[in-house]
């Protein structure tokens, strides 16, 4: 059973619940404020986040399935499906999990009278195995994918709590009304969704430089084969500083809300980390050092999506 722990990635798992209880609880304040009940800890918004889990968790093991060789000389030693872990068993566990998730996006679609839960969940599922099984081994599109999918937590959260918070917010087309400052609930949510999907796609990049080595025996052509590793350094470089820019082009908006400097320490944080992954990736020179570079972007990431938390502790 340990071994199918680590086969899903609890840690990564936890910060997408983390992710989407923290932007859920900045919602909810606002719930009860509008003297609405509190929907933060109903059954489903729970469900939301438990089939969120279960589609990255399925995502996990087919990525891995497919990656056996590359595991073999990329990580020898945390190589579990086919060492392990039998490979019939990790498909089994792999539509067990996902038939699962799929079922809570059927319940929540009728229960709030909207595609959106059915439809992102079965393209999350599909896209997922699409990419594990061929598109992981180009060299743009594979990235992208994953950074996109990493973006739609956030946005989830927000197509729940708008019909909530919005008046006259249509659950079946929420972003109907994306033109109304008043539905802010979508765009902070998507503004969310942008800055996870930058720093995840230059992650990814990242770890492309990181699993060269065992790429070029399964002949996949991600951006280091492709384009070699020093050029894959600059475009890694121009992703990861797009979200520095847009915050430094948005500052004249966070001075017209009337919020104090202290509002955005995270974005500090997340400053931080976001330097010390270039630092570690321009001056690396063994793969120990890259893996520190996209831990780094993870760390970068979390201090981003704790802003919302951090807003409701201190505002």
């Amino acid at each position: 059973m340990i071994h199918f722990f680590k086969l899903v990635r609890p840690f990564n798992l936890f910060i997408i619940a983390l992710t989407m209880f923290g932007l859920g609880s900045y919602f909810d304040a606002y719930c009860v404020k509008n003297g609405q009940a509190s929907v933060l800890f109903s059954l489903p918004f729970i469900l939301l986040v438990i089939s969120t889990i279960l589609i990255a968790a399925a995502g996990n093991i087919i990525n891995d399935y497919f990656d056996i060789r590359a595991d073999r000389i990329n990580r020898p030693t945390k190589q579990i499906i086919g060492k392990h872990i039998k490979k019939r068993w990790a498909i089994v566990w792999h539509w067990g999990i996902n038939f699962i998730a799929f079922a809570i996006a059927i319940y929540l679609s009728y229960t709030f009278k909207t595609f959106w839960y059915l439809f992102i969940h079965l393209l999350s599922i599909n896209l997922l195995w699409y990419y594990s099984s061929y598109l992981k081994r180009t060299a743009i599109i594979g990235n992208v994918i994953i950074a996109l999918l990493t973006a739609l937590v956030p946005l989830l959260v927000g197509i729940f709590y708008n019909p909530f918070l919005v008046k006259n917010a249509s659950a079946l087309f929420p972003f109907e009304a994306v033109h109304n400052t008043t539905n802010w609930i979508l765009y902070f949510s998507i503004s969310l969704g942008l800055f996870a999907f930058f720093l995840n796609w230059s992650r990814e990049i990242i770890k492309d430089i990181e699993d060269v080595e065992g790429d070029k025996e399964i002949k996949a052509k991600t951006l280091p084969i492709f384009l070699g590793v020093k050029k894959t350094k600059w475009i890694a470089t121009a992703v990861i500083l797009v979200p520095v820019f847009i915050t430094f082009a948005l500052y004249p908006l966070y001075a017209l809300s009337n919020l104090e400097i202290s509002a955005f320490y995270p974005i500090l944080g997340c400053a931080f980390f976001v330097i010390a992954a270039l630092i570690l990736m321009w001056t690396s020179k063994e793969r120990k050092t890259i893996k520190r570079a996209h831990l780094s972007i993870k760390l970068a990431m979390i201090f981003g999506l704790f802003l919302p938390v951090y807003w409701l502790i201190i505002l």
